[in-house]
């Protein structure tokens, strides 16, 4: 079962986020069938750790004020600035500093799951190069 059109316009909301503060590589991926937890995953990239942490904030921003009041239910990784994760329990989403990116390489996981259509031209185009790289 496909996710649900209300969670895929959630992920847009907050993919816009992450392009207006130069977030780069923004990608998102249905994962309704591998995963039970959660139907979306998001991935968004950033060059250094105060970017990921302003990315992550325009994100949290939007999503309340753009979704009506949504919040995450949980937020992880504020402190060290290399990786936040935001859970909305019906979407993940993975700010990450470069090299972390680089290392983690989390597109492999997910590599076989639908992508999204974020409306982002650039960033799918990016990111379609990059997993079929690997």
């Amino acid at each position: 079962m496909p996710a649900v059109q209300d969670s895929i316009d959630a992920i847009r909301i907050a993919a816009a986020a992450a392009d207006r503060m130069k977030a780069t590589d923004i990608v998102a991926f249905d994962v309704t069938e591998p995963l039970a937890i959660t139907d979306l995953m998001m991935i968004a990239g950033a060059s250094n750790e105060r970017q990921v942490l302003a990315v992550a904030e325009e994100i949290e921003k939007d999503l309340y004020l753009k979704d009506g009041k949504r919040q995450p239910r949980s937020r992880e990784g504020l402190t060290e600035g290399q990786w936040v994760l935001l859970d909305y329990g019906d979407f993940v989403i993975h700010v990450m500093h470069q090299e972390s990116r680089d290392f983690y390489r989390l597109e492999r996981l997910w590599k076989d799951c639908p992508n999204i259509d974020l409306q982002l031209d650039h960033a799918q185009d990016t990111t379609e190069e990059a997993v079929e790289a690997e």
